[in-house]
């Protein structure tokens, strides 16, 4: 490799490991508030938030490393142009094509990575997310068995336990269901157990009241019980959790038919689509950086610098991931269409062409001539 590949690489490299821990740091911690304070609320513990905080940086990662490409190719060369580095490889005559062969090769190993990413560490790392968030809910323990406090483990639903025995006995329980728009049932109990049931956990009420509100008519129906049997179970939903297509290996998604992704309610069209998708991405990630580095080569000899032409290359990156979404909805529909999916990487692919036309157009690689 020649020694100006060599020295551009690596300070691409250099600067793409700056950008990328900033990156990756601010957005994990930002996802992680909103999780801490979702677990905290149904009472888990700090290392269930670390394990699934944990889970959750393989996709972090993923949506940042394309932007860390950009912002390292466009400082990388926004700093040759302040050096004078720029001139002085002007002087050699290199071409801004010629330029660019550093900057793909860095491109190829962001690529790399995204698609050890995407084919390999976000699908296992959204199924045992998914996983484990299900076990999460349906541990009705730390939802439901906390003392002293008024809980809403499910929408319209609340409770309230007064004091919790060490044999695990629950004592003055009360329970409010609204979750039916005709009928809103309290329930008053001197006490309960929380016992396995066939679809679930039970609450086992004894010694209480149940109060029948009708909404249409207004009337109040009183029930006095002596046991009265509460599906727990039911708060939690269906046993049954449709996949997601981004859990789903890529080598299921090349082996499976129609009829195996009707069995997990997924579409033929998303399969398709999301196969495609995994093998674009890394080609987006390539030409995002080519973007963000010819982009430099349109302001080198303007005395303002190169901002207008990063703000150009920005809003063209917008643009483009704009258009790669409008196509993602006519993919999603129909699964010829699946080929969609390159839509962003050609369009970029022809915002770098015409970038390097227009820099070899105002003199790049031709040295200046001084004044006699």
């Amino acid at each position: 490799m020649p020694r100006i590949d060599r020295y551009l690489i690596t300070q691409l490299l250099a600067v793409f490991a700056f950008f990328s821990l900033v990156l990756v740091s601010v957005y994990w911690v930002n996802r992680a508030a909103m999780l801490f304070d979702a677990l905290v609320s149904d009472g888990q513990s700090f290392w269930v938030f670390l394990e699934l905080s944990a889970l959750t940086l393989p996709n972090v990662i993923r949506v940042v490393l394309p932007l860390s490409a950009f912002a390292a190719a466009v400082y990388v060369a926004i700093r040759l142009t302040r050096d004078n580095e720029l001139v002085v490889l002007q002087a050699a005559r290199l071409s801004p094509a010629r330029l660019l062969r550093p900057v793909a090769l860095f491109g190829v190993i962001v690529a790399l990575m995204l698609a050890v990413l995407m084919h390999v560490l976000v699908p296992l790392s959204r199924a045992q997310l998914a996983e484990r968030q299900v076990e999460i809910a349906e541990n009705i323990t730390a939802r439901l068995l906390r003392a002293g406090e008024f809980l809403e483990p499910a929408d319209g639903v609340v409770a309230y336990i007064r004091e919790i025995t060490p044999e695990g006995r629950l004592l003055d329980v009360f329970l409010s269901d609204q979750r039916r728009a005709a009928v809103h049932v309290e329930y008053n109990a001197r006490s309960a157990l929380l016992a396995p049931g066939p679809q679930g956990p039970v609450l086992v009420m004894l010694d209480g009241v149940a109060l029948v509100h009708a909404r249409e008519t207004g009337r109040l129906t009183t029930v006095v019980f002596d046991d009265l049997t509460y599906d727990v179970g039911a708060l939690i939903g269906p046993a049954g959790r449709r996949p997601d297509v981004r859990e789903l290996p890529t080598g299921t998604l090349w082996r499976a038919d129609e009829a195996a992704l009707a069995e997990m309610r997924i579409s033929l069209a998303e399969a398709r689509f999301e196969l495609m998708s995994r093998q674009a991405q890394p080609v987006l990630a390539v030409m995002t950086s080519l973007i963000g580095f010819a982009a430099v080569f349109l302001g080198q000899f303007s005395r303002l610098g190169a901002w207008r032409q990063v703000l150009g290359a920005v809003v063209a990156l917008a643009v483009i991931q704009f258009v790669g979404n409008a196509s993602a909805g006519a993919a999603l529909r129909d699964p010829a269409l699946a080929a969609l999916a390159f839509v962003p990487p050609v369009l970029a692919a022809l915002v770098v062409a015409g970038m390097v036309l227009v820099a070899s157009g105002t003199g790049f690689g031709r040295p200046r001539e001084g004044r006699a």
